[in-house]
């Protein structure tokens, strides 16, 4: 059975402790049976949707940039802004994200099919299929196996250990935010490790890094040089160069956010190394469905969202077409009731909330937040700032009283 990570400060204990080891082989035999449905399924109207969902997009980001030729006159720069970034949005979520899980490979279509398709992103797509499809997906919230989790820049569990640097921890987190689609190249590079083990000589790495810096280049040129270059004429280099960093900006606002959702909100579990030795199909499937969330809303939130406000269902069934996961969404909830299970999903504003929520609580000492209130704030004050710095000794002494305080309040 799947290992949940314990979490003593919280007094949790796992959420599957009921379950027995053929409850979750049974989970997996009827997760499949849901799957084969969908396969057996899908046809005509699901490749009428991503063609038209593709065909949309060019649409609007073409009349995009054609409104931000005039881009001088506000109007036209508010309307040009707004349409090329849902333009950038569709185009990362719901078409490249997806084409990129193979979902439309059995169509066979040359020009949809994750082998060929690039998208309008800093990470090249082989590399982000790598990190992300093979990785991210294999290991789901296996903390030091999925660097998805954080990208190697947060504490995002509270058995990690604390250090003063994860104060720093929700700007850092608001930073990777603005320039996302930067960070996920430079997480797709490994960027980070291969500092720390100084290798950045070796030539694999090298060969990856000029792949990276080229598509910077080309989309650089494309967002700041030739559209803004076009504008000239109106007198508007200006604000078309404006438009086209705010439309990327917001693009990586909305993407981490969802992101940020769909793994790391409270709620969800994380795992560790040693839980997913000798991990069946049936645990693979159990550590998806308590290692994501939802997001509740309208169909046009499904669709800017590229459907992982379905995160749940994505994670179980990452190849299949994002269009089908509402509807297999309560077959899926129906077996979390089935195995009393909970089924992690709220609407956009509180999901976000929660998961910077736990950016926060994480970034400071285990305990720390849920014993802090207005009369006490001073004092605890003093006691963080002790914690930032002091030792190691300190740390582990006032640590483990914030700890104990914690549990007592529980």
């Amino acid at each position: 059975m799947t290992t949940i990570q314990k979490k003593a400060v919280l007094g949790q204990t796992s959420p599957i402790a009921h379950l027995t080891d053929a409850d979750i082989e049974q989970i997996g035999i009827e997760l499949d049976a849901i799957r084969q449905d969908v396969l057996d399924d899908r046809g005509a109207s699901d490749a009428a949707y991503i063609r038209r969902v593709i065909d949309t997009q060019r649409k609007i980001e073409l009349g995009s940039r054609a409104v931000l030729l005039f881009s001088a006159f506000p109007p036209a720069w508010i309307l040009g802004t707004a349409g090329l970034s849902i333009s950038k949005i569709l185009d990362n979520m719901e078409i490249g994200h997806n084409i990129l899980h193979g979902q439309w490979d059995w169509m066979r279509d040359p020009k949809i099919h994750s082998s060929t398709w690039e998208w309008d992103m800093a990470s090249p797509a082989e590399q982000w299929k790598h990190s992300h499809n093979e990785l991210h997906h294999t290991y789901t919230n296996v903390i030091g196996k999925d660097n998805d989790l954080g990208y190697g820049i947060m504490r995002v569990d509270e058995d990690q250990t604390w250090t003063p640097a994860s104060l720093a921890q929700p700007l850092f987190c608001f930073i990777n935010a603005v320039f996302f689609e930067y960070g996920i190249a430079a997480y797709d590079l490994e960027l980070g490790s291969v500092i720390k083990k100084k290798q950045t000589k070796d030539p694999d790495f090298r060969r990856r890094a000029k792949q990276v810096l080229g598509k910077i280049r080309k989309q650089a040129t494309k967002d700041y040089v030739v559209h803004p270059a076009l504008s000239i004429p109106t007198g508007s280099f200006l604000p078309t160069l404006a438009a086209n960093f705010t439309a990327n900006v917001v693009r990586n606002l909305w993407s981490n956010s969802v992101i940020l959702c769909g793994h790391f909100p409270e709620g969800v579990e994380t795992f560790e190394k040693r839980s997913i030795e000798g991990e069946t199909k049936g645990e693979w499937y159990v550590r998806q469905m308590l290692g994501s969330a939802n997001i509740s809303g309208s169909k046009f939130l499904h669709l800017m969202t590229g459907n992982l406000s379905h995160q749940i269902e994505h994670h179980l069934f990452p190849d299949l077409p994002s269009n089908r996961y509402a509807e297999i969404a309560p077959k899926v909830k129906a077996l979390f009731d089935k195995y009393d299970l909970t089924y992690c999903a709220r609407p956009m504003v509180p999901q976000v909330a929660s998961a910077w929520h736990k950016v926060i609580r994480l970034s400071l000492p285990n305990g720390w937040l849920a014993t802090t209130n207005t009369k006490n704030a001073p004092q605890q004050l003093a006691v963080l700032y002790k914690m930032a710095t002091g030792d190691r000794r300190t740390r582990r002494l006032l640590g483990r009283k914030l700890e104990s305080e914690a549990r007592a309040a529980a």
